[in-house]
């Protein structure tokens, strides 16, 4: 069965791989543009990159209501479990470990990470993830860093970047990253969830259409992709 990637907006995924769902950095109920809510999601795992609001909001009500892994830093999944979430796997940057749907790789992050309450957050990530059909490379909030070279020699079959700016890289930073990553298709996201970081998405696309080898898939909140 391909894998299926569901952007639900700002930095959102459900992934269904390998017959499971996974849910990325969950902010829905409280999301402008998310086209569902979190009570409508099952997943058997959730993936949270760092402990910003918009990234882990509704991490806990999936993970309670679907007994659902949370996979991230130690220091949130510390965090959640004292919220009574009762299954977490604890990574840091630079690890990797091989779950039933395929392996997970936390990549570095250049952002921070504070959690709603204040607590700390550990530092930032982004994931790697090996699925049946390829290589995924979800950035999450990041700015450019140059060893993104080194994420692009796994040979990627996509790249979901941040081109949003202010908080994140913005346009002329991720137009970089993807001459850096060489992902087969890109997908712009973290973008247009607030004014603050307004973006011409269509724009980007014809940038990277125009100046590197890469298809860019631009996708509206609630639309898939597919991996074959």
């Amino acid at each position: 069965m391909a894998t299926e990637l569901q952007w639900l907006g700002h930095g959102s995924w459900l992934i269904q791989t390998n017959g499971t769902q996974i849910v990325l950095d969950p902010f829905l109920d409280d999301s402008p543009v998310a086209p569902v809510k979190s009570h409508q999601v099952q997943a058997q795992y959730v993936l949270v990159s760092h402990g910003h609001f918009d990234h882990i909001a509704d991490a806990e009500k999936i993970a309670k209501a679907n007994q659902a892994t949370v996979i991230s830093t130690y220091e949130i999944c510390e965090w959640l479990a004292k919220r009574g979430v009762e299954k977490t796997h604890a990574m840091n940057i630079g690890g990797s470990y091989e779950f039933s749907f395929g392996r997970v790789k936390m990549t570095p992050a250049v952002h921070t990470s504070m959690l709603p309450d204040g607590s700390y957050g550990g530092v930032a990530a982004g994931f790697l993830l090996t699925l049946p059909e390829g290589k995924v490379y979800f950035a999450c909030d990041t700015g450019l860093f140059l060893d993104m070279q080194l994420i692009g020699q796994e040979g990627l079959a996509l790249a979901a970047l941040p081109i949003g700016d202010n908080f994140t890289m913005g346009p002329e930073d991720a137009l970089q990253a993807v001459k850096f990553l060489h992902p087969k298709m890109v997908v712009p996201v973290h973008a247009n969830t607030w004014p603050l970081i307004a973006q011409d998405v269509q724009a980007w696309a014809e940038r990277v259409y125009k100046e590197t080898a890469v298809k860019a898939v631009v996708l509206e909140p609630g639309e898939s992709l597919t991996l074959q």
